[in-house]
């Protein structure tokens, strides 16, 4: 015989059930909170607004973007985790505030919990860039003087336990050399504070504030992180030609959600964001800015977190990488 309390509960599990579902069918009926864990003008930034925009005029309500960096992104994607399950609040970022920020840092949240991965946006290259101030001419120049000068050469990224501060280290360990690392909050701000001087290298993701000035010669690039060479920098080698493979890396950039948002929001999401990627207007703007559109499922895109967060793993305790 089922006790009273036992008959209360699965009363109430059933109620509960019966409303989620019906806030499910009605989603969405208000605006959309996604947070992006780093500042305005990066490239993470740029493409979820073009995104999003989209995004709104399909689901027919407004999406409201908020920039909340910190910690490699580590900030931000707190907000989500303890944001409440109820399809009003996403994030966008690169993967690495999961895969690679916990082996890194001590992070408030379980990367492989905490997160529903709603799918994958983009991936995007990584430029290493001089300054202004860098007075070598190549990728060899960089290695060459951080010989001679142990710790002389700075070069910025966005910040700790990204993956720009893993090709840091990967650079440190494989040439033998003390590059000194300069960490921000996010990548909009590097790029102005390189045309100062402030540094002598950059690794960022391409955006087209940072392409323009690529073009107009104030930032030279030196070698990029990616499968092949870029169409509009066929002269520049990736880090693979130049017999670095261990730095050859790309960032991925996805949307998420709080763990507990119900599956039929994240599908309906993913849905009509990957209707919205195929666009030509979409696909258009991405790659004016060197990026790839590159969309998936949910379950696709939390396969390769979950590969990405092991291999991260195993490339931390190798080359024995820590948040400085």
């Amino acid at each position: 015989m089922i006790s009273r309390r036992t008959l209360l509960g699965l009363m109430l599990t059933s109620i509960f059930s019966v409303t989620a579902n019906a806030q499910s069918a009605n989603w969405p009926n208000k605006s959309i909170k996604v947070i992006v864990p780093y500042p305005t003008a990066g490239v993470s930034d740029t493409i979820v607004r073009i995104v999003s925009e989209r995004l709104s005029a399909v689901l027919g309500q407004s999406i409201i973007v908020e920039n909340k960096p910190g910690a490699g992104g580590t900030l931000g994607m707190d907000l989500v985790a303890k944001a409440q399950p109820d399809g009003y609040t996403f994030g966008f970022a690169a993967i690495s505030p999961l895969t690679l920020n916990p082996h890194v840092m001590k992070v408030p949240y379980d990367a492989l919990k905490d997160f529903v991965p709603v799918g994958s946006v983009m991936y995007s290259p990584i430029y290493l860039l001089a300054s202004p101030k860098f007075t070598g001419k190549s990728f060899e120049d960089v290695i060459a003087m951080s010989k001679v000068k142990p710790g002389s050469i700075t070069i910025a990224t966005s910040g700790y336990g990204t993956v720009g501060h893993i090709m840091v280290e990967q650079l440190r360990k494989k040439s033998s050399t003390d590059l000194t690392h300069v960490p921000y909050k996010g990548g909009g701000q590097v790029a102005t504070d390189a045309l100062g001087g402030h540094f002598d290298l950059m690794l960022a993701n391409p955006y087209a504030n940072l392409n323009s000035l690529i073009e107009q010669g104030k930032l030279r690039p030196l070698a990029v992180g990616a499968p092949k060479r870029l169409s509009n920098l066929p002269d520049v080698r990736t880090f693979a030609e130049l017999n670095y493979p261990e730095v050859n890396l790309t960032s991925l950039f996805g949307f998420f959600a709080p763990a507990g948002t119900p599956d039929t929001i994240i599908q309906r999401f993913n849905t009509e964001l990957n209707k919205v990627l195929v666009e030509d207007a979409i696909q258009d703007r991405v790659r004016k800015a060197e990026n790839l559109v590159m969309p998936s499922t949910p379950a696709e895109f939390s396969k390769t977190i979950k590969s990405e967060f092991t291999a991260n793993q195993r490339i931390v305790q190798e080359a024995n990488i820590k948040a400085e």
